[in-house]
């Protein structure tokens, strides 16, 4: 296996308590050549859904190395703890539906191992956290060159567990999508792709509120809506100078629908 010298995570551990530190103590202990990215630890507590749309927008442009994932509401259950082998690196991280989407923008899945070997664990296992006594301990395994068989048990890769595929209806002039995330600057991120956005006229309507179809904020007046292609190639809405989540009252899984202007 070859050595990484890159790993990144992606948790919703927050940052005002020492999980995010423990882990990097783990990786820094284990894997000390490697470089560690932090994608994000501030993935809402729980939410498996944005935390795999972050994960899967964000591993295509970062180093070739081991990506840890953690949104794990599930921990110390019957969940499988997996990595995933792929032909631009490998994912680490609980089989809840996390992982096949940034997957499928690596290549997609060639191995998956359970990792019931505890000998790559932490001698004493939490129940509670196994981001750090479990899935950094084997990334930093991997990042060391081991041999991800090693790891625990291969299974059939049809066998991850996998989320329900978002919402995407496409009508005569008009499209309902489901909200895959809402940034920090309050932008809400739809499932449909940019072809989605084909046919639709310089103004539509969303949500029931007017809105510019353009290519960027400034293409709305202050304060007015416009619908765009984001930087991951999905259907946006934004506000000039605002939050488009405010304005239209939505969160993630919600289907928000698109339309012309009558």
């Amino acid at each position: 296996m070859p050595r990484y010298d890159c790993i990144s995570l992606t948790t919703d551990y927050g940052l005002s308590d020492g999980f995010v530190a423990a882990c990097h103590g783990v990786l820094a202990r284990l894997a000390p050549h490697a470089r560690v990215i932090d994608v994000t630890h501030l993935v809402p507590p729980g939410e498996v859904a944005q935390g795999a749309t972050v994960l899967a927008q964000t591993v295509p442009h970062l180093p070739v190395g081991v990506h840890v994932a953690v949104v794990d509401p599930g921990v110390g259950t019957a969940r499988r703890a997996v990595a995933v082998e792929t032909p631009a690196g490998l994912l680490v991280g609980p089989d809840n539906g996390l992982l096949p989407a940034a997957a499928a923008a690596l290549g997609g899945a060639t191995r998956v191992v359970v990792l019931d070997n505890p000998e790559w664990h932490l001698p004493v296992v939490s129940a509670t956290f196994h981001g750090r006594d479990v899935f950094t301990p084997v990334a930093a395994r991997l990042a060391m060159g081991n041999n991800l068989l090693d790891a625990g048990t291969e299974v059939p890769a049809r066998s991850l567990v996998r989320l329900p595929d978002p919402v995407v209806v496409l009508g005569d002039g008009w499209l309902e999508a489901e909200v895959t995330a809402v940034d920090r600057f309050g932008n809400v991120q739809l499932a449909a792709s940019a072809p989605d956005l084909d046919g639709f006229p310089s103004a539509v309507v969303v949500g029931g509120l007017r809105a510019a179809r353009g290519r960027t904020f400034g293409d709305a007046r202050p304060g007015e809506l416009v619908v765009y292609t984001d930087s991951a190639g999905r259907v946006a809405v934004a506000v000039n100078g605002g939050r488009a989540v405010v304005a239209l009252g939505v969160t993630p899984g919600d289907v928000l629908r698109v339309e012309r202007e009558s």
